[in-house]
Order: C-alpha cells, then structure tokens, then sequence
C-alpha cells in the first residue's frame, strides 16, 4: 500500500474525536454504578463491535484467528489485559479530575510510552533520529509533549483557584490528588495497546494474504487485544458489583429510570470507544515507515478534542483568563505537533 500521510492524520483526527466523545454517553446513564455502566459499555466496546466490524471486513476471520502464529496471538491478549488496567483506571481518572484535566495527564504518559518505546525496542530509533524525516516527527512527538504539560498546568492552575464547592459542581466527585495519581498509572499502562497492536502484526499479515484489504488488516487484532481488556475488567467490575451490592443494576428497574435507556447510551459509549481504534487502526495503515507516531497523533487528537468537550460542559468555568489562556495554549500546541508530526511522514513518503 502506497503511504499517504494526510488520509492517515485525517484518519486519526476521526479517532481521536471518538475517543474524546465516548464518555459523554456515560452521563446520561441513571442510577447505575460506576462499575455497573463501564462493563456494559466496555462489552459493546471491546467484545461486540471488534467482532462485528472484523467479520464484515475479514472474509476468513476465523481462519485467520485460529491459524496466526500462537506466539503473537497470546502476546497480543497479554498485552490487551495490561492496557486494560490502562483503561479501568482511566475511566477513573474521568471520573474523578473531569473530561480535560483526566485526558491531558492520562495521555501524556500514554502518548510518551506508546511512541518512543516501540521503536526503542526494535533498534529503529537511532536511523530514525539520523534522517531528516525522523528528526522532524521525532521533533513533532517533543512538541506533543510540550502541548500536554501545559494542558496539565492549567488543570494546576484549576485547583489552586476553585473552592471545593465550585470544582464539584460539574465534576461531582473531583478529587485532584487521588486524580492525577490514577491518571499517571492509567497512562502507562494504557500505552500497552500500542504494543499488543505491534505484537499482533503477523495476525494482520496473515489476514491480508486471506483476502482482507490492507486498510482493515489490523482489524482482526482489535478482537484479541481488546479481549484481553475486557477480561481484566470483567474481572473488576464484577468484584466490585459484589462488594457494592450493585449487581442488580443490570435487571432491577430503579424508580423513574429506564433500563433499556441506560443499556442504550452504555451502547453508544462502547461503539463510540471502538471507533477510536477502527480509525487508529485504518490511520496506521497510511503512515508509512513512520508508523510509530500514530500512537502521538492519536494522543494529541484525544486532548484536543476532549479539552473542546471540557469547556463545552464548563469544566473550566469560575477559573482566571490566565487559566483559560493556557488551556487554549495548549490545544494550539497539540494542534501544532500533529501537523509536525504530518509533514515528518509526509517527508518520509517521499524517499
């Protein structure tokens, strides 16, 4: 497949913006649990819509699921069960710092994890950094990265300004120190699903040779990394509706709430979810040898669309013009770096 940068970071604008908007659904849920909607969301997310997308895509799905180098499909899952600590504990970190301040320090680390060290790992890096084209995206990944600490100093700013009664009123349950703690822990690890897709490359090698076009190859990866995920919070949330008591979230009818609405928008916040990595996936696809700066475009996209959500449902209002100012500063810094990054790949095309 011939490299096309710009259809690529176009692609993953498309995925970032999934990923920014999925938890928005979670909060016209009623009267459900924290654990009760992240695990019905999480099953339309990572069982339901990975299942469906590949079996329309992949005309020998199956085969290529049972026939792929063991190895590779056992790394993936492995993989997907550590990134799904990642995303436990970042649906934590929305709940408890909000939509801009949750994403800016979770996907900071995420995006510093995910980038650098794949090609770390597989010795790329240093005929990466001795081309003009890699120095340039490689320059693009450290002006992401800038743009994420300021997005996290304002989110400082934030708390240094708010009483406790104003940071609760659109954040019920703010909590900025238990918050960015859970967040750092959610980067890191969330980072591991840019490492089972790279596990599960010879998943997606075999799925072209079977018929599936090259811009869907990953999509049979999608299914064993994302099971992985929803094991580990499976396993979680489970254990957490036994210790709360809130298993009867998932057939008792509360008073005033509609079940069927509630499984309704769990749903759109699953299929929403999926949606980031079907168009990573496709956006991978058009990266070229510079595929490794997927991962910084898709983190820069997330924080800047969440960050628009964030002041959209006034996450930030009662703050200072400075603060305002430098959370816009650094959306325009993120901005700034996707398109560094872009003109890296697209530099690379050229050769």
């Amino acid at each position: 497949m011939v490299p096309n940068p710009f259809l690529g970071v176009l692609l993953h604008a498309i995925g970032g913006f999934a990923s920014a908007s999925f938890y928005i659904p979670y909060k016209q849920v009623r009267k459900w649990a924290w654990e009760t909607y992240w695990l019905v969301g999480g099953f339309f997310a990572w069982v339901v819509a990975p299942w469906v997308v590949a079996l329309l895509v992949c005309p020998n799905l199956m085969y290529v699921l049972t026939h792929a180098p063991r190895g590779s499909v056992v790394s993936a899952f492995l993989f997907g069960m550590l990134w799904g600590v990642g995303g436990l504990t970042f649906g934590l970190s929305m709940r408890y710092l909000g939509m801009s301040l949750g994403y800016a320090l979770a996907l900071g680390f995420c995006a510093a994890f995910g980038t650098i060290i794949p090609p770390v790992f597989d010795k790329s890096i240093v005929g990466m950094a001795t081309a003009l084209s890699g120095q340039i995206t490689l320059f693009g990944v450290l002006v992401c990265l800038m743009g994420i600490a300021v997005c996290g100093k304002a989110g400082i700013f934030k708390e240094k300004e708010l009483s406790a009664e104003q940071k609760t009123a659109t954040i019920t349950e703010f909590n900025f120190g238990k918050g960015v703690w859970i967040a750092i822990f959610a980067g890191i690890m969330s980072a591991c699903w840019a490492y089972g897709l790279t596990a599960g490359q010879p998943i997606a090698e075999l799925a072209v040779k079977t018929g599936t076009g090259d811009l869907w190859k990953n999509s049979p990866i999608l299914i064993v990394v994302a099971a992985g995920g929803f094991l580990t919070n499976f396993v979680w949330c489970v254990s957490l509706n036994i210790k709360n008591r809130t298993g009867s979230n998932y057939i008792s009818k509360a008073p005033g709430v509609s079940q069927l609405v509630n499984y309704i928008f769990c749903a759109l916040a699953g299929i929403t979810w999926y949606f980031q990595f079907m168009f990573y996936g496709m956006g991978t696809t058009k990266m070229g040898k510079y595929g490794f700066s997927s991962w910084t475009l898709h983190m820069a996209f997330i924080i800047i669309f969440s960050n628009l959500w964030g002041l959209a449902f006034h996450e930030w209002k009662g703050t200072s013009r400075r603060t305002h100012n430098v959370v816009f500063a650094g959306i325009v810094i993120l901005t700034l770096s996707t398109l560094v990054v872009g003109l890296g790949n697209y530099i690379g095309s050229l050769k």
